[in-house]
């Protein structure tokens, strides 16, 4: 397989097999991300893929996911993709789910048509890094739209049958912003309906302009508690209908996962105990933590 690394993914396709067809992401330039910071955006050629995709046909592996990356490789022009959808349901007919990581000015770039073709053609899953309800929020991660554009995208991706991953960053606004991050952070998934929530907590990366905000005092990350108040805060807020909820990240303090509605009462409860009792040994110690 032609990679050019490091790679990332979801957490839920870490059995999928990754396909990599473009290097890097076309933004690059959101506050508390280094993932593709080393990489410069680039999209690889048909045959590359191509290449890549009869490797994996010819292997004794019947993957059933694929993953298409890099970071927002949905902002390819949908005949590109529509090439490496076709020739995947060619050589491998076996597989059962495609999936992407896309934004919300990928998504608007698409037409109806758009979506509606590549849903056809097997684009299964798009995982959306919302991050934030919050605009201020937004603009202080530099992440380059806005929540309402954000929220018109989920609609959207909803509306074209696509199932719908949402990621959340726990502590995205610092102490200054918190409890209005959860807030609105909540709301926006109460506007959307996601079939699937990831709430992550955000990590200061060295050499990122969060840690430079960090660093000049602009910007204090909330400690392991005010993390665990925005989850409460956020879970307290949340009208989920039918959607998975998992917070259970390796970021993640206190693992916990559900089905809304369903689960919802059991993951509160469970947040407000450890609150309450500030029990430190129930949460992952810093060594297990990661991005």
């Amino acid at each position: 397989m032609d990679y050019v690394e490091p790679l990332f993914r979801p957490p839920s396709e870490a059995h999928s097999l990754l396909l990599q067809i473009s290097i890097g992401c076309s933004h690059n330039r959101c506050a508390f991300c280094a993932m593709y910071s080393n990489k410069r955006f680039s999209i690889k050629p048909l045959e590359t893929v191509f290449a890549d995709i009869d490797e994996a046909a010819a292997g004794r592996h019947n993957w059933r996911r694929v993953f298409l990356m890099d970071g927002d490789a949905l902002m390819l022009k949908t005949d590109h993709l529509l090439a490496i959808l076709q020739r995947i349901r060619e050589k491998m007919p076996y597989v059962e789910r495609v999936g992407i990581y896309g934004d919300a000015r990928n998504i608007a770039k698409k037409s109806d048509e758009d979506l509606a073709a590549l849903r056809e053609a097997g684009l299964g899953i798009i995982y959306h890094g919302i991050e934030s309800g919050d605009d201020e929020v937004l603009t202080l991660l530099q992440k380059g739209s806005s929540a309402e554009e954000a929220r018109q995208a989920g609609i959207r991706i909803k509306t074209a049958g696509f199932t719908y991953s949402a990621i959340v960053l726990l502590g995205a606004g610092g102490t200054a912003l918190s409890r209005q991050h959860a807030r609105a952070t909540a709301e926006h998934l109460n506007a959307v309906q996601p079939d699937y929530v990831g709430a992550l907590m955000l990590t200061v990366v060295p050499g990122t302009p969060l840690a430079e905000m960090v660093d000049a005092g602009t910007f204090t990350m909330p400690d392991k508690f005010g993390l665990l108040e925005e989850l409460q805060i956020m879970l307290e807020n949340l009208e989920l209908k039918n959607s998975r909820f998992s917070a259970n990240h390796a970021s993640n303090y206190l693992p916990i996962k559900g089905d809304l509605p369903r689960d919802h009462q059991r993951m509160l409860k469970l947040v407000s105990t450890v609150l309450e009792t500030r029990d430190e040994s129930v949460l992952k110690p810093e060594w297990l933590r990661g991005l």
